[in-house]
């Protein structure tokens, strides 16, 4: 187990000067969120290359923004090195309002070494340097004060082989010519967008919404946008708020008045009590909205052909490059760019030159 040094952040702010000072960091975090919308950060672990620190952030005052403010925005400084960061990003992004300058994804990096994509850390641990990380506090409860001494090696084990990680899948991608590949792909997880929730493509979450037309399609796009505003407003999970299938068959039986809302299966009658009236009114909103959504419609033999094509040139691709095809192209994003859709990664940066641009032909001589 590795040495690190515990810090709570409400007493001791020492890390931000001592982060400050470094070009890189490694860093990972634990949080909880089975019971809330928002992920509540509990941990966040820094390795500096000379010691790992365990800081607690949860007994940090919320009133005193400015004293938060300072010690984030030294934290943000240095190069990230995450692995698997989406996450991580995003519960920082969503407690603090701010973002790190830049990052490298050890996971992102490794799959351009054709190492198997989305590979876990405590596996690329013991690729790289032959070392079995402990696995024995996977469903910790993150939240729970004192964390035992147990708890707080696990994660501090997590930060451990970042930095030696990234010094060697550098100098690796460096000799193939891919560094700039992983800077890349990783600096993709800054975007902002990401980690904002946004109700108006709430219905594309919805499970069971992909063929709703005409009028349920409306009061469904309506409903999950309403379902996703509550759950930010409430900090609930969404399925808290309101369950798939109970919003789909609101959407497509368009209720009356309670005494219809009542007669639907998995409506609590306390959601009818509070936010009957709102749901009638939404559902007789949505009776005005004239968009004409289509679904999907299934490839004919034509376009069924070209994906196919498609899929066997970013197959060739990725092998020359000793890869895994969906690093160069998942399929869902192939199938996309079949029926008009070009502004996947696929079509820039250096995806595009190497499938991209052929892609494009394809599609233009299908």
């Amino acid at each position: 187990m590795p040495d690190y040094r515990f810090v709570d952040l409400k007493l001791d702010q020492s890390l931000a000067t001592l982060v400050s000072a470094k070009d890189r960091i490694g860093v990972d975090t634990e949080f909880m969120r089975e019971k809330t919308f928002f992920s509540q950060l509990c941990l966040v672990q820094v390795s500096t290359g000379s010691e790992i620190i365990c800081a607690d952030p949860l007994n940090l005052d919320p009133s005193d923004g400015t004293a938060n403010e300072a010690f984030w925005k030294e934290m943000m400084q240095p190069l990230w090195i995450l692995h698997s960061g989406r996450q991580d990003i995003e519960v920082i992004f969503q407690t603090t309002e701010q973002m790190p300058r830049q990052l490298f994804d050890t996971q992102i990096a490794a799959a351009f070494l054709g190492y198997q994509p989305q590979m876990g850390y405590g596996n690329l641990v013991t690729e790289l340097f032959e070392v079995e990380l402990a696995k024995s506090h996977t469903r910790a409860d993150w939240s729970r004060r004192p964390l035992s001494e147990s708890v707080l090696s696990y994660a501090a084990e997590d930060v451990e082989f970042l930095l030696p990680a990234h010094d060697l899948l550098t100098e690796r991608l460096d000799k193939l010519g891919r560094l700039d590949w992983a800077l890349e792909d990783s600096a993709d997880l800054l975007d902002v967008a990401l980690y904002e929730p946004d109700p108006t493509l709430a219905i594309d979450r919805l499970k069971g919404a992909r063929n709703l037309r005409g009028r349920g399609r409306a009061a469904a796009t309506a409903l999950a946008a309403w379902r996703e505003l509550e759950a930010v407003r409430s900090n609930r999970p969404r399925q808290w708020i309101m369950r798939d299938q109970t919003l789909i068959d609101i959407a497509m039986t368009q209720p009356r008045d309670h005494k219809d809302l009542a007669k639907i299966e998995g409506l609590p009658e306390s959601t009818i009590r509070r936010a009957g009236d709102q749901l009638l009114t939404i559902l007789a909103d949505s009776t005005h909205d004239e968009s004409d959504y289509q679904p999907p419609s299934r490839p004919d033999e034509n376009q069924k052909s070209v994906l196919k094509k498609m899929q066997q040139l970013v197959a060739a691709r990725a092998a020359e490059l000793g890869v895994s095809a969906e690093i160069v192209a998942p399929r869902k994003e192939l199938s996309a760019a079949m029926l008009g859709e070009t502004e996947s990664r696929v079509f820039r940066g250096w995806r595009r030159d190497v499938a991209g641009n052929d892609l494009l032909d394809l599609l233009c001589s299908g």
